[in-house]
């Protein structure tokens, strides 16, 4: 049975893993449906699974509701609401090269953003492994071809994707301030997100009877985006900052593009290359000396 030492390590991995699946399957069926509807038909999805819950605890669930209703409110609009549906549209017109880029970003604005609100302490050791994994992940992005950084342009659909990345920072340098129990507070946020969510999806003159009539790939993925990325990946999100903190927890986002180079091997037949493992090697360094050895010499 594995230690409790490691189950939160264990939990981000497999966090991050789901979400590379997500980034894959969002940018596979990109031109099957529009964003906004694949980001509403997954929260509807995920508040039709919990509605049971919701009902048996409704009077915890309004409880927290009432008690909490500002940080709510701005947490499911940022973690809901906003960061997938803005990485989806982001997803329909940037490259993979970009986007990667970009997302190496996400784990440093966590730190800074942690340093600005939450006041924490960054040591040097977490910020040479922070730099060490963003290079890997650069690496990783280019195909060991550094000199692609002088031709790379950018498009409307990186303004999205950095948006989408500073939400999601935003979101994890905020969860300390959350509700104490997650049990009400994952499928409060739910709600609440999904309304607004609701709102944004009415305007633009969608009906969930749309659903009917997406391909069977968008429908799949639909499918796996509630279960995965949604349901099991949030849990394990939230129990990673729970018990390691946004900063370390943020580090793990590094590995995204490690998991889809994987994945792509494995489901895309793409091949597996040299630069591939020298990026996974920067990753996983820098991971290890922000994270475990700095705890041992602390």
């Amino acid at each position: 049975m594995l230690s409790k030492k490691f189950q939160p390590y264990l939990f981000l991995v497999l966090c991050v893993l789901f979400w590379s699946g997500n980034f894959i399957l969002g940018r596979f069926v990109a031109d099957d449906i529009e964003p906004v509807q694949l980001a509403m038909y997954r929260w509807i999805g995920v508040l039709i699974l919990l509605t049971p819950y919701l009902i048996k605890r409704r009077k915890a669930v309004f409880t927290t509701l009432k008690s909490h209703f500002w940080i709510l409110l701005l947490l499911s609009f940022l973690g809901i609401t906003s960061f997938n549906t803005l990485l989806y549209v982001g997803l329909q017109y940037t490259t993979a090269t970009n986007a990667l880029l970009i997302n190496s970003a996400t784990p440093m604005s966590i730190v800074l953003l942690s340093v600005i609100i939450l006041k924490s302490k960054i040591k040097p050791l977490q910020i040479i492994g922070v730099i060490l994994s963003t290079i890997g992940v650069m690496h990783l992005a280019l195909h060991g071809e550094w000199q692609r950084l002088l031709t790379l342009s950018f498009s409307k659909g990186d303004i999205w994707v950095i948006v989408a990345s500073t939400v999601w920072a935003f979101y994890t340098v905020l969860l300390p301030f959350r509700p104490p129990n997650f049990k009400e507070f994952f499928p409060a946020s739910v709600l609440l997100g999904t309304i607004i969510l609701f709102g944004i999806f009415w305007k633009m003159d969608y009906t969930l009877f749309d659903f009917f009539d997406l391909s069977l790939a968008a429908k799949l993925t639909i499918f796996y985006t509630i279960v995965f990325p949604s349901l099991l990946s949030y849990h394990f999100w939230h129990y990673g900052i729970a018990h390691v903190g946004p900063e370390e927890s943020g580090q793990f986002v590094h590995l995204m593009p490690v998991f889809g180079s994987i994945l792509a091997f494995i489901f895309l037949n793409e091949r597996f290359h040299l630069y591939h493992f020298i990026g996974a090697l920067f990753v996983g360094s820098g991971i290890y000396l922000s994270l475990f050895l700095n705890k041992k010499r602390s």
